[in-house]
């Protein structure tokens, strides 16, 4: 930490950190929405309450920043997990089909008859 703060390489160091935890994310949305749909959501907002303490609770700024850079990007999947639903819909990314989508049209099959 001496290193980074002598040299001045603390902010690079944390903006490279932020990009990689970002960049982490976004495929495990994409897997998340695929396996599970939006009704994981949840584990994101317990991953970002979780980062929040413990970023609060954190003794080191270099922690406590990367916890709370954790914290919203685990809040920010939750919107993005919502909107990976809308781009499946759309046709951008593939379907699971092992699973029925909510804004799928019911079948003749799928009918109480």
């Amino acid at each position: 930490m001496e290193f980074l703060e002598t040299y001045h390489l603390l902010g690079l160091t944390l903006g490279i950190c932020t990009f990689i935890i970002i960049g982490v994310f976004h495929p495990i949305v994409i897997k998340s929405e695929y396996y599970f749909g939006v009704r994981c959501w949840w584990v994101f907002l317990i991953l970002g309450i979780v980062g929040a303490a413990l970023s609060v609770w954190a003794s080191s700024i270099f922690a406590s920043t990367l916890l709370g850079v954790f914290s919203f990007t685990s809040f920010w999947a939750i919107l993005e997990i919502h909107e990976q639903q809308d781009r499946v819909r759309k046709g951008w990314f593939p379907r699971n089909p092992k699973r029925i989508y909510p804004f799928d049209k019911p079948s003749e099959s799928r009918k109480v008859k």
